[in-house]
């Protein structure tokens, strides 16, 4: 269903149903709502709560910003790199306000706020932000974006500029296909049509690259953020593979350092991706925490 929230249009799904604790999910880097595991939303759901879960602006069936073009990507990582502002259509604090105003949409107070990669950055945000709607946060394989972490794997870094071959539905495919490989989980391997399905049901859905570009470009013009983790006050889960290549171990470290009193988890042999071994081992940790929270609250 599409709400209105803070002034846009935003796709939101909603399971589990009302008069349960709710927990917002929000998904990362060009991933839509679907991006969130059945099995993953499924398990939430029977463990008690009310699971939201929507896709970002400029991605999926939310509000696009097309009107806004893109710019020069490749200038304006130059532009990142020797330390100068990055140029955004959008900020990710305006994405953390969306975040809001889905809570908002839905009349819902409070939250458990979990989120992936970039949205692991976007829900840090909402929780310095809006500290009275947060009940809990839970930041997978993200990043406090300190400047001094590394950065993605050399390879990695290089196909995030590259291009599909054509705009085929198999050239797409093929285009994913190769990058999701690049950053998958090394001790959980899946199978290349259980890919190829989960890829093409995404595409079929929405295809969006300029609103990846405008993400990407929100990421890199989000400065300031690594010094607002102290202001977090909501119990914190952190939870990151030691083999991400796209975003290093090292950036969960630095968040969890820097929220008070936050808990970090390292996962052995999981990448950038949530295959199902994954999404076992974070729910092991996720639902004993969530229930730990609620019953604090």
């Amino acid at each position: 269903m599409k709400l209105t929230a803070n002034g846009i249009q935003i796709e939101v799904e909603d399971s589990g149903g009302e008069g349960r604790p709710v927990i917002l999910l929000i998904m990362g880097l060009g991933m839509q709502l679907i991006a969130w595991p059945d099995a993953f939303v499924q398990t939430l759901v029977e463990a008690g709560f009310r699971v939201v879960r929507y896709d970002n602006r400029d991605i999926g069936l939310s509000q696009g910003f097309d009107e806004a073009g893109t710019g020069n990507l490749v200038w304006q990582a130059v532009r990142q790199r020797i330390g100068l502002p990055v140029r955004s259509a959008y900020t990710l604090q305006d994405m953390a306000n969306d975040a809001l105003g889905v809570l908002d949409a839905l009349g819902i107070g409070l939250a458990h706020v979990v989120g992936a990669s970039m949205g692991g950055m976007i829900a840090q945000r909402l929780a310095a932000a809006a500290p009275q709607r947060m009940t809990s946060l839970v930041s997978i394989m993200s990043s406090s974006g300190a400047r001094n972490l590394p950065g993605p794997r050399p390879d990695v870094a290089a196909a995030l500029m590259r291009r599909p071959a054509s705009r085929t539905e198999a050239a797409l495919v093929a285009h994913s296909l190769g990058f999701v490989r690049l950053i998958s989980s090394p001790a959980y391997p899946q199978e290349e049509r259980v890919l190829t399905d989960r890829i093409t049901r995404g595409l079929r859905r929405a295809y969006r690259p300029a609103g990846i570009v405008r993400q990407m470009l929100a990421i890199g013009a989000d400065s300031g953020r690594e010094a607002l983790l102290a202001r977090i006050a909501s119990p914190t889960l952190v939870l990151h593979g030691d083999a991400d290549p796209l975003v290093p171990i090292a950036c969960g470290q630095d968040t969890a350092r820097r929220i008070p009193g936050a808990r970090f988890v390292s996962v052995p042999g999981m990448g950038h991706d949530l295959p199902p071994q994954v999404i076992d081992i974070l729910l092991q940790h996720i639902v004993p925490f969530l229930q730990t929270a609620e019953k604090r609250a």
